[in-house]
């Protein structure tokens, strides 16, 4: 029945085929309408002159870690070890995905550096908005301040005491002061005080945006991470299954040998195989020591834990949104294109605050002084001088001031050029940005659509190459075949499972770098991928056909499920 059905298909394919043309011509047509570009929205109309992040559209990291992961916490940040035992590894700690996500959230030192600068912009905007404050100052000369003098004066010009008949050439004073003042000052009209504060608060938007980038970002690096441990955990479980094989023939072949039952050439191929297999397992062993350093590298764990993979690899599961919901989705994700936009603002305020330098600023003071002072000067001799004397004293007065600088050469004209043209800078870098995160969307999106299929073919030839070996196995083992046989089989079935377990890490890795970028969540899970033992027989000859829609990934999900939308910008696909 199944065949008959599929007769009937193609005959209804090649009856089509008369009208596809037509068809293809009108859908062609009906695409070749472009968009006028100047009617675009703007990117300020729809995001806003100061846009600001939605925290409630993305998790936020995770604060404390759970009590199984508690002896994992990061090292102080300046430990530094110094003997060779404090950093030799005493536990291989298996980690789930989601632990190390966690793990990275509560350690790296990256994302803390990133949530310092938020508090760092903060407290900068704190400052700015303080100039609609006014200062107070409070100033002192003495607290107290104790005076002595003496002087002396030629006898030739100076008149003789009428009482005493001596010279008053010499006078001595001692005396103790206090003097301080406050000052109360308010700039009523200060017209860099607004564009100034403006600034600030746009960069405390900024800092938070790059938290954001930095948590994003954070959480794609552990995961891809993830996933090529998972990929290289694989590939030393392939090439030991392999050295295992070529051991068995190999021992096979020396032994068949020994009998006279065949050549030493035989022998001498199953003994390439075997190093072969043994060359592949110590790249793989080397790939994955690399791979579990960098993960902890990501994860900052202590120095004498490395982590492993605690699952397999397996597909995460099934994407849904078209291409072109993809690409929105990230306009509207991209807290990148936020930045951008608040750089423009940035830089306006700057421009204003460049032309406030020329601008007449208005400011009210307010200043009290008060001094005392006891004792007394210009005494004939310390014993005349009464320190009971004294004198104090106190001052107000209230001032409106004001300052204009009428001529500055130009200088605050060039500054105000300079911050407009890096504004339009701006503009140029959110044109570049845009481009740049489409490219990221549709790379992923292509590459995702190319490992769907990846994931097909291999899976198909990991079972042809079993199948290829046991009958292989089974042709030497009766006679008719020869060593030559296994040894090819043997590594053709390595190198298919390597690219099975490759196009499972490419999957994955450009399913979460579609999420990254596009910030959408909505994933139908699939159940683990286990291939079958026996290979599936065909209804008959694959004919190619345009994908759409393509395979899914997931085996558990049955045919009319969903699928990836393989929706793209022309109107014929080339056929696989």
């Amino acid at each position: 029945m199944r065949r008959i059905t599929a007769g009937i298909c193609l005959v209804a394919g090649v009856v089509l085929t008369d009208f596809l043309p037509a068809l293809s011509e009108h859908a062609v047509q009906a695409e070749s309408a472009l968009v006028d570009q100047t009617m675009l929205p703007d990117a300020i109309d729809l995001k806003g002159a100061r846009p600001k992040a939605d925290p409630s559209s993305f998790p936020p990291a995770v604060d404390a870690l759970p009590p199984s992961l508690e002896n994992l916490v990061a090292p102080p940040p300046l430990a530094l070890p110094d003997v060779p035992s404090q950093v030799r590894i005493h536990e291989l700690r298996p980690l789930t995905l989601t632990e190390a996500i966690q793990l990275a959230e509560v350690n790296s030192p990256t994302l803390k550096a990133a949530a310092s600068q938020v508090d760092q912009a903060k407290s900068s905007l704190r400052a700015a908005v303080a100039a609609w404050y006014p200062t107070i100052d409070l100033s002192a000369s003495g607290l107290p301040e104790y005076f002595a003098s003496y002087s002396y004066r030629n006898p030739d010009f100076v008149t003789t005491d009428p009482l005493t008949g001596n010279p008053n050439n010499e006078l001595y004073g001692r005396e103790w002061r206090v003097n301080g003042s406050l000052q109360f000052s308010w700039d009523l009209i200060n017209p860099a005080r607004v564009p100034q504060i403006a600034a600030a608060r746009d960069r405390f938007e900024r800092a938070g945006d790059s938290y954001l980038i930095a948590l994003r970002d954070l959480r794609l690096e552990v995961q891809t991470a993830y996933f090529a441990l998972q990929q290289v955990d694989e590939g030393v479980r392939i090439g030991q299954d392999s050295v295992k094989a070529s051991l068995v023939s190999y021992r096979d072949a020396r032994a068949r040998f020994n009998a006279g039952v065949n050549t030493k050439l035989e022998v001498l191929e199953a003994e390439t195989q075997l190093a072969r297999d043994r060359n592949i397992l110590t790249t793989n062993l080397r790939d994955q020591d690399t791979q579990r350093r960098n993960l902890a590298s990501l994860l900052d764990l202590p120095q004498d834990v490395t982590p492993t993979a605690a699952t397999p690899s397996s597909p995460l599961g099934l994407w849904e949104p078209s291409l072109q919901e993809s690409i929105i989705a990230a306009y509207n994700y991209s807290e990148e294109l936020d930045q951008l936009i608040l750089d423009i603002s940035i830089n306006n305020s700057q421009a204003n605050a460049s032309l406030a330098a020329v601008q007449p600023v208005l400011r009210f003071v307010n200043s009290t002084s008060v001094s005392r002072t006891e004792g007394q000067n210009g005494q004939t001799s310390l014993g005349d001088i009464d320190m009971g004397d004294f004198t104090y004293g106190v001052q107000n007065s209230t001032a409106l001031t004001a300052s204009w600088r009428l001529f500055d050469g130009g200088r605050a004209r060039a500054e105000y050029r300079r911050s407009k043209q890096a504004a339009e800078e701006s503009r140029l870098n959110f044109a570049r940005t845009r481009d740049q995160i489409r490219l990221q969307v549709e790379r992923s999106f292509f590459g995702l659509r190319a490992a769907i299929q990846s994931i097909d073919t291999t899976a198909t030839e990991v079972l042809s190459s079993q199948e290829s070996l046991r009958l292989s196995q089974l042709r030497v083992q009766a006679g008719v075949g020869v060593q030559r046989e296994v040894v090819n089989s043997q590594r053709d079935l390595t190198q298919a499972e390597l690219k099975y377990a490759r196009a499972i890490n490419d999957y994955n890795t450009n399913l979460a770098t579609l999420q990254r970028r596009t910030g959408l969540d909505a994933l139908i899970a699939c159940n683990a991928v286990s291939l079958p033992g026996t290979k599936p027989e065909p209804d008959q000859e694959p004919i190619p056909i345009e994908p759409r829609p393509l395979k899914t990934a997931c085996p558990s999900v049955a045919t009319g499920g969903s699928s990836v939308n393989q929706t793209n910008d022309s109107p014929v696909q080339p056929p696989w």
